[in-house]
């Protein structure tokens, strides 16, 4: 089976905040990728009853990690589901050098490889004031930010004329600058890997999301040739 043949296999990595959902959902949209995370392959293992999600359960509800081994399996059974016929995005997974050698070695064996690993580019101190200031409308749920989308009236829901508002209990500064440290330090090895097998683009994040989307379709444009 040639390249040209085999369904392109994206892997989307960034900090939190960086976009990569709404960026992932628009990929799906335009070129009929299927967007995989390790929490929704999981899930969707275990509702649907298989091997593999058997034994996921059996972990979860132990309150331990699943394995690589077993993630591994999941993806394997999902990668060849008929949906993923046109290609797929890794979003959270690979999250470490072993668990990247293991995923190469599950593609090699059906003739598939990794086409792109796309590194979102962001600036961390601008993720903190992404995230900690965003807000919702209790009664609806409209997002709102600090500093970027303000109500048009101060306290009052432009949606639902709603007067309650709720923040995340984890979008806060230091939370989010934990977080992002946790991201540098698991991700920078992969970054590496990935540059070393020459499939590495990097991508700057911080402009408009329509911009950033054209950048990305260009990359899987690329992938499908």
């Amino acid at each position: 089976m040639s390249d040209a043949q085999t369904p392109p296999v994206l892997i989307l990595l960034g900090p939190p905040g960086a976009g990569k959902g709404t960026q992932a959902r628009m990929l799906e949209e335009k070129f009929g990728l299927v967007q995989l995370s390790t929490g929704d392959l999981l899930r969707g293992a275990v509702a649907a009853g298989t091997e593999a999600g058997k034994a996921a359960k059996a972990v979860m509800e132990a309150g331990q990690l699943v394995s690589d081994e077993i993630v591994i399996a999941v993806l394997k059974d999902r990668l060849g589901d008929d949906d993923t016929a046109n290609g797929v995005i890794l979003d959270g997974f690979p999250r470490t050098t072993a668990q990247a050698e293991a995923l190469d070695g599950l593609l090699a064996s059906s003739g598939q490889k990794i086409n792109a690993a796309i590194s979102l580019e962001v600036e961390d101190e601008a993720m903190v004031e992404r995230i900690s200031g965003r807000y919702t409308c209790a009664e609806c749920g409209e997002g709102y930010h600090d500093s970027f989308k303000k109500p048009d009236v101060d306290g009052t829901c432009d949606k639902c004329g709603g007067t309650e508002f709720k923040r995340r209990a984890d979008d806060n500064a230091e939370t989010v600058r934990s977080r992002l440290a946790a991201y540098h330090e698991q991700t920078a090895p992969l970054i590496d890997f990935y540059k070393g097998r020459g499939v590495l683009q990097e991508v700057a994040a911080m402009g408009a999301i329509e911009e950033i989307a054209t950048k990305l379709s260009e990359i899987v444009e690329q992938a499908k040739a």
